[in-house]
């Protein structure tokens, strides 16, 4: 993609639905005795790639437009073929504790960036509840196996401050454990809203979880059964933050609709982030309207919103003062090094950007210019840079542009109508 320096922008649009809800409502409605709809889906690599595993689990699915039926399995059996995960790792860090439920073994295979993503933690604690399963790191193809036959449950510890992704597994599949499960969290939990949003997908489908106020205690009982749930998936505040940055960074006035503002998302900090900084943020029960002149720094402690990090590097770049992004060291092992490629790309455009070990420095406004950018294969990247270059003076070609499917396939196309200088090369 090539995106030359933009005039104001101006239009509305709507957010695409979100990834992060997606994915929960797939796996609960594979393990729910019925038919469990799913209204505005994301369709995107990544929930693509759960998808591709309930059905290899046996859930039957029936794909319409904007509605997806999914008719569950009561007792789960291992598929005779590999799991491929491709790039998701939702997909591989939800998939493996369902898959200990399973009677046989199963193999998840996954792409090259998940190689460099943590997933030992989650296999110890699987071991703890009764579960065994192996990572084999190969050259041409990385695997998990998973020998199934049910958990045991009892209890488990497991780090918060590496994914939250891990205890949401381990949500899934230890309602159907032998007996209760406790969970204990021995580091503070980090993005904590995701673990939320998996409870809150858990309660609509009968499941019973007990969380405690500090996030250090999960208790599920055990031999639970999972009912079908009609769900409507809301807006996606992580990919909304960069239609949102848009305005605050083109001095413009735009409206992303099918946000709830009352949504438990982590990233509606967008918000107070926008606010903080000087733009004027207007909300109702459907949309929020950004529109912005003068940007402010502002520090930002990014420990329970990671996915905001590139969006907010691209706005420090633009704003008046000093900017520091910290809490964010998860980001080393995200599609790619965060903080390294933002420090690498945006360093291109003319940003005044320092990198420690778990934080961004950057001192603004900066003369942003054009630039031959590289996303490293990561979506967030990738959209961090179509923004920033809006305002860049002269014209930044954006390679491997397609990274943007993971998660926001119509990005470039929203841009275009919000009246953005972007074509296809």
């Amino acid at each position: 993609m090539v995106i030359k320096k933009s005039e104001r922008l101006a239009g509305e649009v709507s957010a695409p639905p979100s990834k992060a809800y997606t994915h929960r409502m797939l796996i609960a409605a594979l393990l729910s005795n019925g038919v469990s709809k799913i209204s505005n889906p994301l369709v995107s690599d990544d929930t693509k790639a759960t998808l591709r595993a309930v059905k290899a689990f046996g859930a039957e699915t029936e794909l319409r437009e904007n509605c997806w039926n999914i008719k569950g399995v009561e007792l789960l059996r291992a598929p005779k073929n590999p799991i491929n995960c491709g790039e998701s790792g939702a997909t591989l860090r939800f998939m493996i504790p369902v898959a200990a439920v399973a009677s046989g073994h199963t193999l998840f295979t996954f792409g090259s960036s998940l190689e460099r993503r943590p997933i030992a933690p989650l296999l110890q604690s699987l071991k703890q509840l009764g579960a065994e399963s192996h990572l084999q790191l190969r050259e041409r193809c990385s695997l998990v196996r998973v020998h199934g036959g049910g958990i045991r449950g009892s209890k488990t510890s497991i780090r918060g401050d590496i994914s939250s992704q891990f205890i949401s597994g381990l949500l899934f599949a230890c309602p159907k454990a032998k007996e209760d499960t406790e969970i204990a969290v021995t580091t503070p939990l980090e993005s904590r809203s995701y673990v939320q949003l998996t409870t809150e997908v858990l309660v609509k489908h009968g499941i019973r979880v007990s969380v405690s106020s500090d996030f250090t205690q999960l208790n599920i009982p055990s031999n639970q059964n999972y009912n079908p749930f009609n769900h409507e998936v809301q807006g996606d505040f992580s990919s909304a933050a960069f239609l949102l940055a848009t305005a605050a960074v083109t001095s413009s006035r735009v409206k992303v609709k099918n946000l709830d503002y009352h949504s438990i998302q982590g990233d509606r900090a967008i918000l107070d982030i926008l606010k903080e900084m000087g733009s004027k943020v207007r909300t109702d029960d459907k949309f929020v309207e950004v529109e912005s002149e003068q940007l402010n720094a502002v520090d930002v402690d990014a420990k329970d919103i990671p996915d905001l990090v590139p969006v907010c590097a691209v706005l420090a770049c633009y704003s008046k003062g000093t900017s520091k992004i910290y809490n964010a060291k998860r980001l080393r092992y995200k599609e790619s090094d965060r903080l390294s490629s933002l420090r690498t790309e945006l360093k291109k455009m003319g940003a005044e950007i320092q990198v420690k070990e778990d934080s961004l420095i950057i001192r603004g406004p900066c003369a942003m210019r054009g630039a031959i950018i590289d996303s490293h294969n990561d979506h967030r990247i990738a959209m961090a840079c179509a923004v920033a270059a809006l305002e860049a003076d002269g014209e930044t070609k954006i390679q491997n542009s397609e990274c943007v499917n993971k998660s926001y396939p119509r990005f470039f196309d929203d841009l275009r109508s919000l009246g953005a200088n972007v074509v296809e090369r």
